[in-house]
């Protein structure tokens, strides 16, 4: 009965993107089924925390991992939480819930030689497809940006005057980044190779695919990992190693904390930390080397 309006709370004043929408919805609907195969006249709104509790185990007995049910319940947490703002509920059936024990993920960024090895396979690009995927990975790697807001860059958000770029990010939240010269530079020559595509001037996005069209978010993972597969020996080579990298190696270089929040377009210096672990790593190694009394 309240999905409908929960979707239009999330979308028109939390501001959240379709896909986190979806997400939320999803994990709602999936839910309800669940209580309606065990009671057929309960609601989403009337449950009490034991039905929620069967669910939970039984996504647990289907190899559920416990950081994705942490999420799904912060999807069914939210819309409780709405309901009590409609005074619909005065309790919160999971109040009391404690998330699930999690292993922490540990992201190794790409090393300034990988990146290097890589920007150097594509120092000279020699047709769209080359000179797009350098533009990309120079993007990610200067900027520090999401994947899904590489995707939504339009040519618009680009002042090559200032040399900044306008990032949408999360919840609609907008943010300037500077741009080097060197990206600006490899900006020109994409472009051009871009003005010759079919239906390119169909639309406003930056980065397109080899037809013209907007370039989606698996093809950008496709991109990054065909790169960095060739000059790393990382389990993962994804768009966020990159953003993270960039983080990191800001760090490494003296870079205030701060700064480096406000460009990721982190909300807290909270989820920024997590990319200090590497700068720590490299401040014991200079002191371990440096140190007076470490010379005897």
């Amino acid at each position: 009965m309240y999905l409908k309006a929960f979707k239009e709370y999330l979308l028109l004043e939390k501001k959240y993107s379709q896909h986190t929408v979806t997400a939320y919805i999803n994990d709602l609907e999936a839910l309800q089924q669940f209580v309606l195969s065990l009671h057929e006249d309960i609601q989403l709104e009337s449950l009490d925390y034991s039905f929620i509790r069967q669910w939970l185990v039984s996504l647990v007995n289907n190899g559920v991992s416990n950081r994705t049910i942490n999420r799904k319940v912060s999807s069914i947490n939210a819309f409780y939480k709405y309901l009590q703002k409609l005074n619909v509920l005065d309790y919160n059936p999971l109040s009391k819930h404690k998330a699930l024990k999690v292993e922490k993920k540990v992201i190794i960024p790409f090393s300034e030689s990988e990146l290097q090895t890589v920007l150097e396979s594509l120092t000279q690009p020699e047709d769209f497809e080359s000179a797009r995927d350098l533009l990309l990975i120079e993007l990610f790697y200067s900027t520090g940006i999401r994947r899904i807001e590489m995707v939504n860059i339009k040519i618009a958000d680009i002042d090559i005057h200032n040399k900044t770029l306008k990032v949408l990010g999360k919840r609609n939240k907008e943010r300037i980044i500077p741009l080097l010269d060197k990206v600006l530079r490899t900006l020109a020559l994409y472009l051009q190779f871009r003005s010759n595509q079919n239906n390119a001037g169909n639309t406003d996005y930056l980065l397109i695919t080899n037809k013209g069209l907007k370039i989606y978010e698996m093809l950008v993972y496709r991109i990054i990992n065909k790169y960095f597969s060739k000059a790393s020996t990382k389990h993962k080579c994804s768009p966020h190693v990159l953003r993270h990298s960039f983080a990191t190696h800001l760090l490494n270089e003296g870079a205030d904390l701060n700064a480096v929040k406000e460009l990721l377009g982190h909300s807290s210096l909270a989820a920024t930390q997590v990319y200090t672990h590497s700068s720590i790593a490299e401040l014991k190694k200079v002191y371990q080397s440096s140190h007076p009394r470490n010379r005897d």
